[in-house]
């Protein structure tokens, strides 16, 4: 039984087999977009930077 997924980028079905030489992306075109998103910063993951104290006040150098 072959599994099917969704393209990330424009969401297209792709099979999930050795055939499919770009998967989880249907093509070359769309893994370049992802891989641009990613270079452009377009993806982030929320949280506090080292910076920031559980508050969100500014960390104490003193410290």
């Amino acid at each position: 039984m072959t599994t099917f997924v969704n393209c990330p980028t424009c969401s297209k079905k792709v099979a999930w087999t050795p055939e499919s030489p770009f998967r989880p992306f249907c093509s070359d075109r769309c893994r370049q977009i992802d891989l641009g998103a990613w270079a452009a910063e377009k993806y982030t993951i929320a949280g506090k930077t080292d910076e920031e104290n559980p508050d969100g006040s500014p960390k104490d150098d003193l410290n």
